[in-house]
């Protein structure tokens, strides 16, 4: 196993800055956009097809009880999971940011424009591994760790210190074989939600991000948490 791997800067959730990064991982299709809000309305301005969610959201202890209930379940009473679903599990301390865009290109590298390069390399080479041998190849594989350390000094805030445990976390949702699944790098397997189409993708989705803000909206101390924000990889037509 991978043992005191040191700290990336954190990824910002930032949709100029997360298109450059997956241009640079070689996908030539589609961008990142910011999603407003979950209401059918803000969600019909997001342009589709959408091909993966990513929610950034604070983790807390609420939600590691939530994590391990929903596990257990899960292990308890099985699930289904696609074989052509890609999940790694997230070993890089600071690295979620760019585990959730590998989740959102591996899933989709052809509707991605997934070119020949340091991702789709990555990709093959990690394919017929387990999710935590993906994460650790994830630690050796210098060029991806090169483009993420260039993106993630940009962006609309400072960057924070790589020495800094952030906090806040990606998780990446993404349709596979007519299920919607969510992509956590922490958690050891991913998460089959429900039924759904790439039409449906962003709508489903948004009803558990829905839920999941709903759950860690507010803090054991009554005071309201507002560190969320969700951004969508769309191919469809984007104003500039």
């Amino acid at each position: 196993m991978c043992e005191m791997a040191a700290r990336w800067v954190p990824l910002e959730s930032n949709p100029e800055v997360m298109t450059k990064f997956s241009r640079s991982l070689g996908a030539t299709k589609g961008q990142w956009v910011d999603v407003y809000g979950l209401t059918d309305d803000m969600l019909q301005i997001v342009p589709q097809p959408v091909l993966a969610l990513v929610l950034l959201f604070p983790i807390t202890e609420k939600y590691d009880n939530y994590c391990k209930e929903e596990d257990a379940l899960i292990v308890e009473k099985g699930q289904s999971v696609s074989p052509d679903l890609y999940h790694m599990k997230q070993l890089i301390p600071n690295a979620c940011g760019t585990v959730g865009v590998i989740h959102s290109l591996g899933n989709n590298a052809d509707l991605a424009g997934l070119e020949e390069g340091m991702l789709k390399d990555f990709l093959n080479e990690t394919w017929d591994l387990s999710p935590s041998l993906r994460g650790e190849a994830l630690h050796k594989a210098d060029k991806l760790a090169e483009a993420h350390e260039e993106v993630a000094a940009e962006g609309q805030t400072q960057a924070p210190s790589r020495d800094e445990l952030v906090i806040t976390h990606f998780v990446a949702f993404v349709a596979k074989d007519g299920f919607l699944y969510e992509l956590d790098g922490r958690r050891e397997f991913p998460i089959n939600h429900c039924p759904t189409t790439p039409e449906n993708l962003l709508k489903d989705a948004a009803k558990i991000c829905a839920d999941r803000i709903a759950l860690l909206g507010k803090g054991s101390d009554g005071v309201n948490e507002y560190r969320f924000s969700l951004v969508a990889y769309t191919t469809g037509p984007v104003d500039d």
